[in-house]
């Protein structure tokens, strides 16, 4: 994510919310973009350290787990600029021109000048991002679906390029040996019932079967993994996208909640200013007095009822706004409710966090010093490929 200071509801119920999910199903890496924040705000820098602890610590208040997940800072990780690098030198120019987000950000910030190679190329350091640490999947919104797939055609093109060694086959079968008598020979018979009867099943229990082993290498490992399909070593694993369900989370106008257009509210913002926020949103323009008839479908408030309020209660809501036995503030009154409970324990977590910044710097080292270890690992079979690794 992006550093942009302090995070609102959008933020928390867009992604965080899948984050805190995903935690405890995946191995997860979650890092502070702070060089893609350069991209487009690169003429103010002093924007982007407060942003990225203020950030850290929203992350920690909406019950993101450091001792789960690895969270740390993309620049204190030298490993993805040089992968970058690396890529750069194998992606046509046409893959980063046809991405959909390039033409379409510079439209909308058309006040600022993105006419530099880091905003063209942000994809591409998108991808050094997802492919340095090897991941098997990607949670996006539709949005980022093209982002991760360049990545995929990114990873293509590199194993074609780069995974096939001079002595790929007969490293390939040393590497089956270290498995063992038994597992060598179950994953000899799944290569040869995939590759000779094209069996589906019989390749993905060879992977789920690689995926356990213990006493192979890393570098053996992706080379059994490109050998059961007959081409060549996987140095850099393609990654799915992972849709992730995130509700359009309405801001105080009706439009999507964002800064830019000032309709917030932030994870922090006082019990205080929250009420007062949530009590003065424009409703129905029909309903001008209290004893008029209204259209919830028209009133900004509905779409944070859509969110907050169960069935029962919409079903109160709809009833009362159209026969105008409710007023606008009763109705208000639900959500002002529902989203200070929803805030209250994220704003005391908050507040212990903020009260202790040594801690916080602490969790990002210590996942910085793991994503550097994982990163340095990938890097070192990629240096291998591409004739970088010197031994003297």
């Amino acid at each position: 994510m992006r550093p942009t200071g302090r995070l609102h509801l959008g933020h928390y119920h867009g992604v965080l919310k899948n984050w805190v999910k995903l935690q405890s199903k995946y191995e997860c890496f979650f890092f502070v973009a702070d060089w893609h924040a350069l991209t487009t705000h690169y003429e103010d820098p002093h924007i982007i350290e407060e942003s990225v602890w203020d950030m850290v610590v929203d992350w920690l208040a909406a019950g993101v787990d450091p001792n789960t997940v690895t969270l740390f800072i993309q620049s204190r990780i030298p490993a993805h600029a040089e992968l970058h690098v690396l890529l750069s030198m194998i992606t046509p120019l046409s893959w980063l021109e046809r991405v959909p987000s390039y033409k379409d950000q510079q439209i909308q910030l058309k006040d600022r000048d993105l006419s530099t190679y880091g905003f063209l190329g942000y994809p591409l350091l998108q991808s050094a991002d997802i492919l340095i640490y090897r991941a098997g999947m990607v949670p996006v919104g539709e949005d980022q679906v093209a982002h991760v797939e360049l990545t995929r055609e990114i990873a293509r093109r590199f194993n074609h390029l780069y995974g096939r060694e001079p002595d790929y086959e007969s490293r390939a079968e040393e590497a089956i040996k270290k498995m063992g008598k038994k597992n060598a020979k179950l994953y000899r018979d799944l290569r040869t019932a995939y590759m000779q009867q094209g069996d589906r099943e019989a390749l993905e229990t060879a992977r789920a079967m690689l995926e356990r082993q213990k006493n192979i290498a890393l570098g053996d490992k992706e080379r059994l993994f490109g050998y059961l399909e007959g081409g060549g070593r996987i140095i850099l694993p393609e990654p799915q996208a992972l849709l992730t369900h995130a509700p359009k989370m309405p801001g105080l106008d009706g439009r999507k909640m964002s800064k830019s257009y000032d309709n917030v509210i932030s994870l922090r913002e006082p019990a205080v200013e929250v009420e007062k926020k949530l009590r003065t949103m424009p409703t129905d323009p029909a309903r001008v007095h209290r004893t008029d008839p209204g259209n919830p479908d028209k009133c900004p408030v509905w779409d944070f009822h859509l969110i907050y309020s169960d069935g029962e209660k919409k079903d109160w809501v709809q009833n009362g706004c159209r026969s105008a036995k409710i007023g606008c503030l009763e109705c208000k009154q639900l959500i002002i409710d529902a989203v200070l409970a929803e805030l209250k324990p994220v704003q005391e977590r908050a507040a212990e966090f903020s009260r202790d910044s040594l801690a916080v710097k602490n969790i990002i080292a210590d996942g910085c010093k793991r994503a550097q270890e994982a990163a340095e690992a990938t890097l070192v079979e990629v240096r291998s490929a591409v004739g970088l690794s010197y031994s003297r």
